[in-house]
Formats: structure tokens, sequence, C-alpha cells
């Protein structure tokens, strides 16, 4: 009988009561801002750490979990007599995270030749909770016995779907980044311009630029209807955030649009704001399939 594990990233923003619902095994992204190193998860709140952004004089950075820290963790499960494990990472293209998974393939063999042990890896091609939920089903349909080929088609078919829309209401930690350049920050803040911005398979595109926050959710919602071909009861959407304010208009707005709640409403955690800012809000929906 197969024993499977579910593995995951920081990055997939699983909040706590639902990772340990579901028996879900996270390993924790290292973040340094200002000189000094955190680790996501346990040394601060998705709060503290927009402060932390805002405070900030420098740029945070990300580093990739290691393969060895993989290997470590296969080993693990190797010596609790799991027969599988299924990993969800982040979007490859954008962290080295997901070569050091299959880089700690590698080293399990060497470490533990002829082990039994089998790893599958799926690429989530996005970010935060988009990946996180999806993870999260997959973890509660092996609990109640699906195969896990079933599962991984599930999985692959909604991340070739997944798309997201956002906005930051603060470019600084956008151009310090070099995501936003200097001087397109520079007029988004004297003007009061905000960008509208897509993340398809973990490519970003400014798709337009509202004057104003009050239009900001408009903006954001309209691109979506651009995107889907049909909106009804069915149409499943998530609302992502950071600690602002403007997200209770969003959600407003999006009730009204789409006629009904989103699935979730979920907070950015520290490796996915480390990009966007402190200052962030998006509907993350399931588009038509790209694979």
């Amino acid at each position: 009988m197969r024993k499977i594990a579910v593995l995951t990233d920081s990055a997939c923003d699983i909040p706590v009561d639902l990772q340990e619902k579901y028996g879900i095994d996270i390993l924790p992204f290292t973040i340094t801002l200002d000189g000094k190193s955190y680790v996501e998860r346990q040394d601060f709140t998705f709060d503290e750490y927009y402060q932390m952004l805002r405070e900030a004089k420098g740029t945070p950075s990300t580093a990739h979990i290691t393969s060895i820290r993989f290997c470590e963790q296969f080993c693990k499960y190797l010596d609790e007599g799991y027969t599988d494990v299924l990993y969800v990472s982040i979007n490859s293209t954008g962290s080295a995270t997901y070569d050091a998974a299959r880089m700690g393939i590698d080293m399990l063999a060497e470490e533990r030749p002829g082990h039994q042990l089998r790893i599958h890896l799926v690429d989530s091609h996005t970010y935060s909770f988009i990946y996180g939920w999806p993870v999260c089903e997959a973890a509660r349909l092996l609990r109640n016995g699906a195969e896990l080929e079933y599962v991984m088609d599930m999985l692959n078919d909604r991340f070739s779907r997944a798309e997201v829309v956002l906005s930051a209401f603060s470019l600084k930690v956008m151009k310090k980044s070099g995501r936003v350049s200097a001087a397109a920050a520079f007029a988004g803040e004297l003007l009061g311009l905000r960008p509208v911005i897509s993340l398809i398979d973990g490519e970003s595109k400014v798709e337009a630029k509202v004057r104003g926050d009050a239009n900001v959710p408009p903006a954001l919602i309209k691109y979506v209807q651009s995107r889907v071909d049909h909106i009804d009861e069915d149409f499943e959407y998530m609302i992502a955030c950071t600690d602002i304010p403007a997200v209770e208009d969003l959600i407003k707005a999006c009730k009204k649009a789409f006629g009904h709640a989103p699935l979730h409403v979920f907070k950015l955690g520290a490796a996915v704001a480390s990009n966007t800012g402190p200052d962030t809000i998006a509907i993350a929906y399931l588009g038509k399939p790209r694979r």
C-alpha cells in the first residue's frame, strides 16, 4: 500500500490551520533584509513582514531551498516508510528551487543507493496560495484514496489555467528590485498612477495604468473579464492581499461583478511580498488552458 507525503515550499502561503488539517510538509525560504536573515513562517507573521518592508532601507532577497535540504527531507521520508513524495514547487522560472529538488533526487540516489522512494515533482508555474490551495486539494484527495496519477493530472490542469492580475499601491519594492523602472515608479508616484500587472506562467506584464486608488478594483475586474469566456456561479476566483484596506473594496466589487464571493481571501507571504511590495491586491482565477 502506498504511503504518500505531500511536500511544498513556503511561497505557497498555505495557512497553518490548513497545513495541519491536510498534513502538508512545507520547506521554508530564507529572506534577507537589511543585512539580516529570516526564516519564512518562523521568524515573523505576514503583517510583521509588511511593516518590515515598509521600513527597510534596502531590497529584500530570497534564497532558494538547497538540494541538500531536499535530500535531507527525502531521507526523512525514507526512514519513515513513505513510498512516494509529491512535491509541488514555486514557479521554476522565478526560482532555482525546482531545479534544487531535482538535484536533491540525484543526491538521494548517492546517499541511499537502491532506495525505493518515488519522488514526483510538479512545477506550479505560479506563486502564493494560487498553488497552495490546489496543494491542499491534492492532499485531501490523496487522503480520501484518490490515485496519485489522477491528483497530478488535476494539479497540472489547474496550473495550466492559473492566472493572476494585481496592482501595487506603492512601487518602492518593485522599483528597488528592478521590476518597475525608477522612471516609471517616479511618474506613477507623482501622478498617482497604479499599474495593472498580469502574472501568467511566471511572466509579469504591465497591462494598463489607472489613476487613483479607487479605480484599481474596476481595472482588475475588467482584465479578468477579458480573459474568461463565461462567468457564472461556477467561476472560481480568489483574492490576494497584504494588510491594506483597499482589499475590502476589491471584495465588494468582485461580489457584484462575478455574482458570488471569492473562494478564498488570502495574504501574500514574505517570498511573494518581497517582489510585489507590502501594498498589493490581486485576483487569482482560472483562465483558458495553455498546455
